[in-house]
């Protein structure tokens, strides 16, 4: 990494200094770059008999997914600009939201394996930690507000160290998958030669199939999530608002080591209906209805999405309440029960619960969704949208999915929102949610 003119040396950093290990197989440094889960996290999944991934191995079996992905569709290298996926790639994050629309980062997997970072102002000692980044370099930047009227430029020097990269990786291979970039990165790219591909139907393909870390690290972020659930419920009370219900979902996510959620849909009451409506200043009253889906970045960067819906006040819910809970309750819990592999899309489609026809109009837009660093492919739609929306594919063991209901009429004084997480295993699946519902909601 010395001798690498991109690397820029990090004083902070001694090679010789063996710090103790966390649980999670990663260095027990109080000074350390890499974040990571908090001491309350491990404190809770070590209480729970819970066991952590061993994240250098998480590392490099997605590297090693990542390689057989390039292999397997003769490219020579996959570009990634989408802040996930080179998360995925180098397990490292820098100023994630604000990257989501300044990409500023990137980073190159070539077919032998050999992976380059564009980091923030060249800074190495920001992903030091993973050694499978063998170099870290400057220059990915060629958005307006970083460059200006120099955009095209910028972007043909970048171009220019891809096409060196290549070279010198993999010879006269041009072959390069490319997810999300900028306009005026894909027109320097085609200038210099090279074969744009889609990065994106790689990746989503790649980040599909989880490890044995990745699920013990989900295990652990739902975990951690449920945590945080059970704390802003035990808080939530009729007169608050709908803000300070969500901000303490925020705080109990941060405080174990999460990291962002990635939107705010929380509602109370009327708002719970039609659904996707953001929190707000909306304040609570009594027996009324709460539905959240927390979309929440937790520990490890793994995407926890589990939705719920409350009863809150002295009183008890109306028997409509109940019959829409008991309803959304069947549909995801016999949904999830045909999950296995070998499973097609439309067959996931066609088959499991049924919405009756008064719900159908508001229904949610995805009767399953696969879920890892947030929620990724497939997207297996409802039957009445199969024909303009649906498409194929088949459930493989490692897959994780989120089974999800709507229920609320249009016109109607509330909905319910329920969502549960799955593994499909080799003969079936496992629900991997133990978040409890609402037992004034569930009752006869």
């Amino acid at each position: 990494m010395a001798t690498n003119p991109y690397s820029i040396p990090n004083p902070k950093v001694d090679p010789g200094r063996r710090p103790a290990m966390r649980p999670d197989n990663t260095p027990d440094d109080n000074d350390r770059i890499e974040i990571g889960p908090t001491p309350l996290a491990y404190a809770e999944w070590e209480a729970s008999g819970l066991q952590c991934p061993d994240l250098p191995a998480m590392r490099q079996y997605r590297l090693d997914r990542i390689v057989a992905g390039l292999v397997e569709r003769d490219l020579d290298a996959v570009l990634l600009f989408d802040p996930l996926s080179i998360r995925y790639a180098t397990d490292t994050t820098h100023m994630q939201l604000w990257n989501a629309h300044n990409p500023f980062r990137a980073c190159m997997v070539t077919a032998d394996g050999h992976m380059v970072l564009w980091e923030y102002g060249g800074y190495a000692y920001l992903s030091e930690y993973n050694p499978l980044v063998r170099e870290v370099r400057f220059g990915a930047s060629f958005f307006y507000f970083a460059t200006g009227q120099r955009t095209e430029e910028k972007a043909e020097l970048f171009a220019g160290q891809i096409v060196d990269l290549l070279r010198e990786r993999v010879g006269s291979g041009r072959r390069v998958a490319v997810d999300k970039i900028q306009i005026a990165g894909l027109r320097a790219l085609d200038e210099a030669g090279v074969e744009v591909m889609d990065g994106e139907e790689l990746m989503e393909r790649v980040r599909s199939i989880k490890g044995p870390d990745e699920i013990l690290a989900m295990r652990c972020a739902i975990h951690a999530c449920e945590a945080s659930i059970a704390e802003m419920r035990e808080l939530t009370q009729p007169g608050m608002t709908e803000n300070d219900v969500w901000a303490e979902l925020h705080k109990s996510n941060i405080r174990r080591g999460g990291e962002w959620i990635e939107t705010r849909i929380l509602s109370t009451g009327q708002r719970t209906n039609p659904w996707f409506q953001e929190c707000g200043p909306r304040i609570l009253g009594n027996n009324e209805i709460l539905a959240f889906d927390t979309d929440l970045i937790g520990c490890y960067g793994m995407c926890t999405d589990i939705s719920r819906t409350w009863f809150i006040g002295d009183g008890q819910p109306t028997p409509r309440q109940k019959d829409m809970h008991k309803l959304a309750h069947e549909h995801i819990m016999t949904n999830a029960d045909i999950v296995k592999p070998g499973m097609t899309f439309q067959e996931l489609t066609e088959q499991g619960h049924h919405l009756p026809d008064k719900y159908i109009p508001q229904r949610y837009g995805s009767k399953f969704h696969g879920v890892g660093l947030c929620d990724e492919w497939p997207a297996i739609k409802y039957p009445i949208d199969w024909e303009e929306r649906g498409y194929s594919g088949v459930l493989e063991p490692g897959m994780m999915l989120c089974v999800e209901a709507y229920v609320g009429e249009v016109g109607g004084p509330d909905g319910i929102k329920l969502e549960d997480q799955v593994l499909v295993t080799e003969d079936g699946y496992e629900n991997m949610v133990v978040c409890p519902f609402d037992p004034l909601l569930m009752a006869e």
